[in-house]
């Protein structure tokens, strides 16, 4: 426990830091400095500062991935939930990137860096993804017929409008009110419910909990 709260200590110093002065305007030795920790301990937990700069990431993406998860839990119609997910995937980003200051550019500017630590989030809002797809199968909303095919491509576009959406790019003009109907209505059309009659669910239809 002592060694895990001098690390976190060590990535909440290192993160106020680098969002103030910037990734490339801190050194170790300021975030040895400002945790009062001395550069024995900081070296002790991280080779440099590209490594206390991936941990930083992955806090931020832990913070976004428990949130995602708490959004994929509700008891929603699938198409409802589809559009949730993709716009909290939208704001979280939005959130972390705004909370924390100068990465705001950094974020996006070390795309490599940022991806590889991406990837164990990626994978887990994928899962998200493809069971709710699914489950808009079984319950006869959707028609589609690649199930992870559908996945990669709602993913891909979620990750692709993040910068759009986070320097207000995304529909000029346009607030989050306008955009989500928009959003609604490609989906419908993407995932065949234009072509086909809407079920009806009846209250007594136990859904499959999915979401651990």
């Amino acid at each position: 426990m002592p060694q895990q709260k001098t690390r976190q200590l060590l990535v909440d110093v290192a993160r106020q830091l680098f969002a103030k002065h910037g990734f490339e305007n801190t050194t170790m030795n300021d975030i040895a400095e400002a945790s009062g920790k001395g550069r024995r301990t900081l070296y002790t937990y991280f080779k440099n500062k590209e490594e206390i700069y991936a941990a930083v990431i992955n806090g931020e993406l832990q913070r976004i991935s428990s949130t995602f998860l708490a959004v994929a839990r509700r008891q929603l119609p699938p198409l409802d939930k589809l559009v949730e997910l993709i716009f909290a995937h939208l704001s979280l980003m939005k959130e972390a990137v705004e909370r924390n200051g100068h990465l705001r550019a950094e974020f996006f500017r070390n795309i490599w860096q940022v991806a590889s630590v991406r990837k164990k989030y990626d994978k887990k809002e994928h899962d998200i993804f493809a069971k709710t797809l699914e489950e808009g199968c079984q319950r006869g909303y959707f028609d589609i017929d690649d199930l992870m095919l559908y996945t990669d491509i709602i993913q891909a576009c979620a990750k692709g409008l993040e910068v759009p959406y986070i320097y207000g790019r995304l529909g000029i003009g346009m607030n989050i009110n306008a955009t989500r109907p928009i959003v609604t209505k490609i989906l419908r059309r993407a995932l065949g419910m234009d072509v086909r009659p809407v079920p009806v669910i009846t209250d007594n239809i136990q859904q499959k909990q999915y979401y651990t």
